[in-house]
């Protein structure tokens, strides 16, 4: 994104996030970030300290330099967040911006925080009448107080089923169980990463995914893509942002009209079924008899160039630039 970012209509400025939580001033260079299966990119503490503008006054970014220097950055119009998991797509950094007063591009608190509990999004999802697959949701007190009841009541959901931490995102800590005797160790898998657990039945059907537009207007769908396992067991983390073999994302996806024209309807009703704002990827089922069952809403899609989201917009006619613009100003449109 910052390869692609319109240079003659922003300026930008790189802000990282360490894994200790410092937001630091980077370097805008798009080569510092390189997808590496080997090594993930990183921000590295640098010690410099971003000091985001008070609400109520002028929105100047400052910096504090590692030698103590402050350093005025400009005035900011508007944030981009690109941040996966907790504390990025939960709600949490876009109720700081709120707090800020600075607005920002992408998924608002409450779209942002329903969709990253997988519970709470079916739940909203369901009032809205979308059809979501059978679930069971498991707390680690449950499955420490009394595991046998929790596998009593996961044996009426049949098989296969899928293991889910409950606030984790890019498939972290996401287990299939294609036999019995495998529940248990994908409990331990998902309790890993969350106190909280979706046990779901594994749906049949072709796994569809639709990206989301806000708009001036009204939110709108790109066309329909596809994700095709040749040989993975379920769209992984690997198979999303290293590359990896055995599954193929294809763009439009090889539909009828009339299901295009649903798997847009369907996706727009998800959208604003969630309170939906800037973007989503809506990823859903088409089954064998043609029905839709929504998975899950993603409020900050991958934008790799393997990622779904961009490559549906791309086959819709609106170029990665563009895209990028248009989410820009759909949060400049909040400010």
């Amino acid at each position: 994104m910052l390869r692609a970012l319109d240079r003659e209509r922003y300026d930008v400025i790189p802000v990282g996030i360490t894994r200790e939580g410092a937001f630091v001033l980077e370097d805008d260079d798009p080569d510092k970030f390189p997808l590496d299966a080997a090594h993930l990119p990183e921000v590295v503490d640098n010690g410099t300290r971003i000091q985001w503008p008070e609400p109520g006054g002028v929105r100047t970014l400052r910096v504090t330099r590692a030698d103590g220097a402050v350093d005025d950055l400009g005035a900011i119009d508007v944030v981009l967040p690109l941040l996966h998991g907790p504390h990025g797509e939960d709600g949490t950094l876009q109720g700081y911006f709120d707090t800020l007063e600075v607005p920002y591009a992408g998924g608002g608190v409450l779209d942002s925080a329903l969709c990253m509990d997988k519970h709470f999004m079916k739940v909203a999802l369901q009032a809205a009448g979308i059809a979501v697959a059978p679930w069971i949701t498991v707390r680690a007190r449950q499955w420490a107080q009394d595991p046998e009841e929790v596998r009593a009541a996961v044996a009426e959901l049949g098989l296969p089923l899928f293991v889910k931490p409950a606030r984790a995102g890019s498939s972290v800590g996401v287990s299939k169980v294609a036999d019995p005797a495998e529940f248990d160790e994908a409990m331990r898998i998902a309790l890993a990463e969350d106190d909280k657990v979706l046990v779901e039945t594994g749906v049949v059907g072709r796994e569809i995914e639709v990206a989301i537009l806000e708009g001036a207007d009204a939110p709108r769908a790109s066309v329909p893509g596809e994700i095709v396992l040749t040989s993975r067991g379920f769209y992984d983390f690997e198979g999303k942002y290293l590359g990896g073999d055995g599954v193929d994302v294809v763009c439009p996806a090889d539909l009828s009209d009339a299901e295009v024209s649903a798997i847009q309807d369907t996706g727009i009703r998800a959208f604003e079924a969630v309170d939906g704002r800037g973007l989503a990827r809506v990823d859903m089922f088409l089954t064998g008899d043609g029905s839709l069952v929504v998975n899950e809403l993603n409020t900050m899609p991958g934008f790799t160039p393997i990622s779904m989201f961009p490559k549906c917009w791309i086959a819709s006619g609106l170029s990665y630039r563009d895209l990028i613009t248009e989410l820009i100003e759909a949060g400049l449109r909040r400010g």
